[in-house]
């Protein structure tokens, strides 16, 4: 500590004298320009006389403008603008003098404003030599790249600006800016920070500035996820190595910076229109309450948890049952400076002591409940498992959530509840089922809502890693049928739905987003093979396995029995079912509990579909 005050101390001793400096050569020299350069001798003593009254003011308001507190070597707008205030009313200060009748200080009108500009000019160019010492030299030296690689940025535009004097104030990168590529024709033949701007990305091989460019780099966080797809997929075909920027909402967030490039991934060429939600409402929901998340390890639970805290709620507890998942999320949450907000949990839903001791020690008042299991193939093959903890879980946790006066308990369902060919969908719509008989009969002021939504881009066992795997191991890349189509979103995107849902639900409701158009599987195997520089057929073949247990064609969005009506969010549905919520669910649970390590499977998927009719088991 000691030492930290003797290094700022020195620091600001030396700031003092230079600036000190700076002032009286300015004020010395502006006296010379005044008289061109032929200072007579009663200006002479005039001019020794007035400068210490002219340091001692410039330095106070200098003082006063926080420039002896500021970084130096950190020199941006901000800081031009105390800076030009500070020496502006300087000058304004000495003019008072004169006002006052203080002949003694008078000075020359013309020899005022010629200090104000000289000095001005003078910390100006002071300040941008160190701050361009810094990225120039000693950033330099940190990156120490033994090569200069050029590149062409996509989009001239802020995001791209921004990017391109990152990397050209760092050289140490070993990145530099040789031309811009924009779609538009406006732009063309202009610079921005000294790179000009050809042309479309389409024409960059007959570009004479994109000589011996092999590296390009998409800054368009904005644009439709069409073009990007047409440039990316035109790039690697030509042979470029192509990299993007981090998508609009993490700049906005600030989790990540203009200059963090990565590799661009499948996400970026399958991204959705960004959503609005009402984060006011949100908020509101939020604010101040204790908020428990089951499965918080997991992809959605985890997403939950980062969009929660940012809602200010008095504690967020992470509960999960496997505790290396657990940690990692709770690592990120206080690294991000939630680390007081957040309580780690580490718990099974389906352990009757330690649950409700839980909710009783931490008395959440809203349940977000990610806790499940999801896989349709294994689950398919282990049918008690994915019962034992989708359904009896989920019905163990909503009596304990009445019982213990939860205002909200969200529950995170699938497409595959809908018409389920498969265990895991049936599991789930057995919870749904009977949540919605739950609330019908629920004479405490829980509601209860589910939330559905289709495949999660990036989540854990979707299609994309094992795609990436095969892909890095040279092929196959497996489908199961040429015509499997699936619904996506992102994992913010299904965070953000169940957080708005939270808000629109009164109680019984089963709410989907609209999750636009479905795309073909196959589809999003040829794009990552391509966007990995490989030729489908060529280098990576594309092998149909055929459908596994379990598994549709397609999904659906809604039951036979159902019928949706809008919300107050154009994007978001909400589902009713025409007939009444099952009277029987309940018992029909407790009864196929009772079999659940006592039958087959096929026994056990027996059972499922005498209570889900809609249900068309696979048996072995």
């Amino acid at each position: 500590m000691q030492l930290s005050k003797e290094v700022f101390s020195y620091r600001l001793l030396v700031t003092l004298v230079i600036y000190a400096g700076i002032i009286v050569a300015c004020f010395y020299i502006s006296y010379e320009v005044r008289f061109d350069f032929s200072v007579l001798p009663e200006y002479q003593e005039d001019r020794l006389r007035i400068l210490w009254v002219v340091l001692g003011v410039k330095l106070v308001c200098l003082v006063l403008f926080g420039q002896f507190g500021s970084m130096l070597t950190y020199f941006s707008i901000p800081d031009f603008f105390r800076l030009g205030w500070a020496l502006l009313l300087s000058a304004v200060l000495m003019i008072f003098l004169r006002i006052l009748g203080h002949g003694e200080y008078i000075l020359p009108r013309g020899m005022l404003l010629i200090d104000l500009l000289l000095s001005g000019a003078a910390f100006c160019g002071f300040r941008m030599a160190l701050r361009l010492y810094r990225e120039r030299i000693t950033l330099g030296r940190r990156f120490a790249s033994t090569r200069v690689e050029r590149i062409a940025i996509v989009g001239a535009g802020d995001a791209g600006a921004s990017l391109a004097s990152d990397l050209i104030n760092t050289p140490g990168r070993g990145f530099k800016p040789v031309v811009f590529l924009d779609d538009d024709r406006s732009k063309y033949g202009k610079h921005v920070h000294g790179v000009p701007i050809a042309g479309p990305a389409e024409k960059l091989l007959e570009l004479r500035q994109a000589s011996g460019v092999n590296h390009v780099i998409i800054a368009m966080p904005s644009a439709p996820a069409k073009r990007i797809r047409e440039i990316v997929f035109f790039l690697v075909q030509k042979g470029y190595k192509v990299e993007t920027m981090p998508a609009l909402e993490e700049l906005a967030s600030g989790r990540a910076r203009i200059s963090r490039i990565r590799p661009v991934e499948l996400e970026d060429l399958l991204g959705r229109e960004e959503i609005s939600l009402d984060s006011a409402a949100i908020r509101k929901f939020i604010e101040g309450r204790v908020v428990m998340v089951t499965g918080a390890g997991g992809s959605i639970g985890g997403e939950l948890c980062r969009q929660i805290a940012h809602y200010n709620p008095s504690r967020l507890l992470m509960l999960d049952q496997s505790e290396p998942s657990l940690f990692m999320i709770e690592q990120e949450m206080i690294e991000a400076g939630m680390g007081a907000l957040v309580q780690p949990l580490v718990a099974d839903i389906l352990d009757q002591q330690r649950m409700p001791y839980l909710l009783k020690r931490f008395k959440p008042e809203v349940i977000f409940h990610a806790a499940a299991h999801k896989h349709v193939y294994l689950m398919e093959r282990q049918p008690a498992e994915a019962i034992h903890n989708n359904s009896i879980g989920t019905r163990l946790l909503a009596q304990m959530a009445a019982e213990h006066g939860v205002a909200a308990f969200v529950m995170i369902s699938t497409d595959k509840a809908i018409n389920p060919t498969s265990v895991m969908g049936a599991s789930k719509r057995l919870a749904e089922i009977y949540l919605q008989a739950l609330q019908a009969n629920n004479h405490t002021a829980t509601k209860f809502i589910t939330v559905r939504f289709g495949n999660v881009l990036g989540s854990s066992g979707s299609v994309i890693p094992i795609f990436k795997k095969q892909i890095a191991a040279g092929g196959p890349v497996t489908v199961t049928h040429v015509d499997v189509t699936r619904y996506f979103m992102t994992i913010p995107e299904a965070a953000g739905l169940v957080m708005k849902a939270s808000v629109l639900g009164k109680g019984g409701e089963i709410f989907v987003l609209d999750m636009g158009q479905p795309v073909k599987i196959v589809d999003l195997a040829r794009q990552m093979i391509e966007l990995s520089g490989f030729t489908v057929g060529k280098d990576i073949e594309i092998k149909f396995i055929g459908l596994k247990p379990g598994e549709k064609l397609y999904e659906e969005l809604q039951h036979l029995d159902e019928h949706h009506l809008q919300t107050e969010h154009p994007r978001i549905m909400r589902f009713v079912p025409n007939n009444d919520a099952r009277e029987g669910s309940a018992l029909a649970i407790s009864e196929i509990e009772g079999a659940l390590y006592r039958v087959s499977n096929n026994e056990l998927k027996a059972l499922l579909k005498k209570v889900i009719s809609e249900y068309t088991p696979f048996f072995d």
